[in-house]
């Protein structure tokens, strides 16, 4: 499909996220958005990849704060904790991001895809438009056919923020089910490797050495 060249919701209505609060568990522990690819933390390629993508920008992080706020300055992004404690999971971030932001949508993106889409918000900006949805989020098909959803690859209504901080209260983790609840839509893309995630540290001395 040709990509499309302009998005119908402005540049000035998006604040970017970038998802780096999690424990990073598959590395170890380790901070997964510091940890560097060809000289540059993950972070700040993803940052680089969004900041044309949205008018503001904002990271979601637990640990190691002034290091994403240094990664942060040249975009002038804010760095956001997690207002629910031990670390809950993607959502608590999403939360965080609808909160701070001043904007009408929200685009997330996890701290380690450094190849997400460069038109991610105009693709799923005209599908929230077209289908009247509050949720839109990426998928891709593998060559076997099986298609999978990128959850946390989003463009939100922030307006939704009271919602989501209810369905956290009441003790739910789930970001399909949290979307469930909402009007939402998917938009197919063919690069599968623009949604991948460095889940390990030999997944990363791999991408270094290639």
């Amino acid at each position: 499909m040709r990509p499309m060249s302009a998005s119908p919701i402005p540049t000035a209505s998006i604040t970017g996220l970038v998802l780096a609060g999690g424990r990073g568990q598959r590395m170890g522990g380790a901070d997964k958005g510091l940890q560097m690819l060809h000289g540059k933390p993950l972070a700040a390629l993803v940052l680089a990849r969004l900041a044309p993508q949205a008018g503001t920008l904002v990271i979601s992080a637990n640990r190691n704060c002034d290091a994403y706020a240094a990664l942060g300055v040249p975009w002038q992004a804010d760095v956001l904790a997690d207002t629910l404690p031990d670390f809950p999971g993607p959502l608590a971030g999403l939360l965080a991001g609808l909160r701070a932001a001043r904007t009408e949508w929200l685009l997330t993106a996890p701290c380690d895809s450094p190849w997400l889409p460069a038109d991610l918000a105009v693709r799923l900006g005209h599908a929230a438009l077209a289908e009247h949805a509050d949720i839109v989020t990426a998928t891709t098909t593998n060559a076997e056919g099986v298609v999978s959803l990128h959850p946390v690859f989003a463009l939100v209504r922030t307006s939704l923020a009271d919602d989501l901080a209810a369905f956290l209260d009441a003790g739910e983790r789930k970001v399909r089910a949290w979307y469930a609840r909402h009007t939402a839509a998917e938009v197919a893309f063919a690069d599968e490797r623009a949604f991948y995630n460095i889940n390990s540290l030999q997944e990363l001395a791999e991408l270094e050495r290639a």
